[in-house]
Formats: structure tokens, C-alpha cells, sequence
């Protein structure tokens, strides 16, 4: 069968003589010259059609699959525009690792809502959080999401303003915020918020947002603040006012106690590793994460806060490479952590705690660590 309805054939000498090579860098410019024909060919229309889909798919699809990681990522950002793209290919793509799958799923008109939300069920946490994070996501999609209520996926939905969101969208996400403290912030910026749903978060959030709120919806803080300390007083046997920082300060203690027996645990089980770090700062949650890089490396719960809170974000990247975070993690870890932690630990940047991760043997970087923080 031929192909006139690309408008260019594809039996041209050169496009055979790539066919034929099976070195990389050939496979490379036969994939993305395949490609540049179909962009620059013929009418939207011919390129849709059952016979041409047919032929691109099983052009694509052969070449794919022999081809490397770098091959299928230049392709994939090549194609993530393209809506005469072979369906089967972009899901396949989509499903690729998640460096290789982010173009895709970010921006491929050809990826149909039952096509994310089997993302949303057949993929890794960071697909279903491009998926949250794709723009116009369809209600649809936006459901799957609050069915399955993974914190991390929560948060990118609340963080992508331009999502399909209904009232009743908004008020369960608002009732994870509870629970999320991660997605407070998006939550509190969200055109969508109104302002009863303003006046719920404010019970979870702190103090500068809080005035946020206040300030966008005019809210009665007096009267909700009274009404947070009659809460809190009621769920503590009608403690006096003078004690209420204490109930506060008591709350506090209990949620560390029970994030230290979770810690030790899921170490005594063996399944404290260092991805459980990552996990903790994408829910939200830095005590958790501070208890668990304390366990892991052997060190003083103390010192891991003092690391948090310092200008010397070296600190926390000694404490990391002791644990066994790969240097291409860290400044993940830092950003998540100044996100959750008012900016700290401040000073530096990523850039000069990355290069403290090098070629360091773990016991080496605990152990410099320890003096470091030692000696605040």
C-alpha cells in the first residue's frame, strides 16, 4: 500500500538506507524523519485516516521497540503536539519511564481520559501526578484522582488551576487538606475556593495563611479563632484557657510519638529505606521525614532539626549521602523540604549541597555530619 496520503513518499532512498542501519544514531533520524514527513504532509485529514493510522502505527511501533532510552525521549517530546500520532504509540510512550512519558502525558491531544485514567491505576506515583497536572484535565479524570486520594496526586490536582473542578471536587479536597498538609497552600490560592470552603481550611492552616484567607474573603477571624479555641478545649476535657498551649503542645508530642513508633516500626521490619524520605516530604510531611533520616543515618533526632532550621543547607546534603541518597535526588529533597519548612534551610542554593554528594562513602558523610552539626 502506498502512502501519497502523507502528501511525501516515504520510499525515498535516503529513508531507506537509515531502514536498513541498525545503529542508533540512524534509528534516531529515521524515527524523527518519519516524523518530519508526517508533519510537513498532506492533509490533517489523510493522516487520520484508518489505512494511513494503520501503517504509522506499525512503522512506529517496530522502530520503538529496539530503540534506546535518548531515542524514545526525542521522540516523544517530537510527538507530544501531534494529533495525527498513532494512538497505540503515544500510550506506549506514555506508560515509558516517567522522563521519557512527561511530554506525552502533559500535552498529547491523542490521550483520551479513559487513556489517563488507566494511567491513574496501571502507572507509577509520578505518572498519575503529570496526569493531575495535565492542563484541562476532563471531570472524569479529576474523579479518579479523589477515588484513589494519593497525597502526592492531590497535591498536583490542587496546584493545576485550570483542572475541571466541581463544588463537590473542591470540598473533598479541601477535607484532605486535614490530613495533607501539602496541599493547604495550593488549596488557599485556588479560583475555585469559596468562601465557605475558606472558612473550613482555615481551621488547618498556619498562621500567614490564614491571613491570606482572611484577607481574599473577608473572614470573621475573630470569631474563628474563638471558635478553633472552644474546639480545641472541648476535645480536651474543657481545659482552661491558661492550659491551651499546653493541649497544643501535648497534640504536638502525641503526633511525634506516633511518627517515632511508625519510624521504628518499618525499621525493625526492614522497610525503612531511603525512598520512604521522598514519600514523607511528598505527603506534606516533615516530621516524618526528619524522624526517618534520623533513624536511618544513626543520628540525634536533635541534630536533624537543627540541620532543617540552619543557613547551611550542606547540612541536610551530609545527612542524605549517609543514608544513601543519590546526588540527582537531593535537590528534590532540599526544594520539598524548604517548601515545607518556611524556605529553610536557607543559604546556598542546590547547587553547593549537590556537589557535597559526590564520590563520598556513606560512613565518611555521617560522620562529617555529626561534627558539623556538632559544633552549632
Amino acid at each position: 500500500m502506498g502512502v501519497s496520503g502523507l502528501g511525501v513518499a516515504l520510499s525515498s532512498a535516503s529513508l531507506l538506507e537509515l531502514a536498513k542501519s541498525r545503529a542508533p544514531g540512524d534509528r534516531e533520524r529515521l524515527l524523527l524523519g518519519i516524523v518530519d514527513l508526517c508533519d510537513a504532509g498532506g492533509a490533517p485529514q489523510s493522516r487520520a485516516e484508518p489505512a494511513v493510522q494503520g501503517l504509522l502505527s506499525s512503522i512506529f511501533m517496530n522502530l520503538v521497540v529496539e530503540a534506546e532510552r535518548d531515542i524514545r525521549r526525542r521522540l516523544s517530546e517530537r510527538l507530544a503536539r501531534a494529533d495525527w500520532a498513532p494512538p497505540a504509540l503515544i500510550n506506549v510512550l506514555a506508560l515509558d519511564e516517567i522522563e521519557i512519558a512527561r511530554p506525552v502525558i502533559a500535552g498529547s491531544p491523542v490521550l483520551k481520559d479513559h487513556d489517563l485514567v488507566r494511567l491513574l491505576v496501571e502507572a507509577t506515583i509520578e505518572h498519575q501526578i503529570e496526569v493531575a497536572r495535565r492542563p484541562q484535565l476532563g471531570g472524569v479524570v479529576v474523579a479518579a484522582i479523589l477515588r484513589q486520594a494519593e497525597p502526592a496526586v492531590l497535591t498536583a490536582l490542587a496546584n493545576n488551576p485550570t483542572a475541571d473542578l466541581s463544588d463537590e471536587d473542591m470540598r473533598q479536597l479541601v477535607a484532605a487538606a486535614r490530613k495533607v498538609a501539602a496541599l493547604r497552600t495550593p488549596l488557599s490560592r485556588h479560583p475555585r475556593l469559596t468562601a465557605d470552603l475558606a472558612m473550613q481550611l482555615y481551621v488547618w492552616v498556619g498562621q500567614s495563611l490564614r491571613g491570606a484567607l482572611a484577607d481574599r474573603f473577608r473572614l470573621d477571624t475573630a470569631s474563628l479563632d474563638q471558635a478553633i479555641a472552644d474546639a480545641i478545649r472541648d476535645a480536651h476535657g474543657n481545659a482552661p484557657p491558661e492550659a491551651e498551649g499546653l493541649v497544643i503542645v501535648a497534640r504536638e508530642g502525641e503526633r511525634e510519638e506516633m511518627e517515632r513508633k511508625l519510624i521504628d516500626k518499618l525499621h525493625a521490619a526492614g522497610q525503612l529505606r531511603p525512598g520512604y524520605l521522598v514519600r514523607a516530604l511528598r505527603e506534606g510531611r516533615l516530621s516524618l521525614f526528619a524522624t526517618a533520616l534520623a533513624q536511618l543515618g544513626g543520628f540525634e533526632a536533635d541534630h536533624i532539626r537543627r540541620a532543617l532550621d540552619s543557613d547551611r543547607p550542606e547540612l541536610l546534603s551530609l545527612a542524605c549521602a549517609a543514608v544513601g541518597i543519590d546526588r540527582s535526588v537531593y535537590p528534590t529533597i532540599l526544594d520539598m523540604v524548604r517548601r515545607l519548612n518556611n524556605g529553610r534551610p536557607s543559604g546556598g542554593g542546590a547547587a553547593r549541597p549537590a556537589g557535597v554528594l559526590g564520590p563520598v562513602p556513606q560512613t565518611v558523610a555521617g560522620a562529617a555530619f555529626r561534627q558539623a552539626v556538632g559544633a552549632r
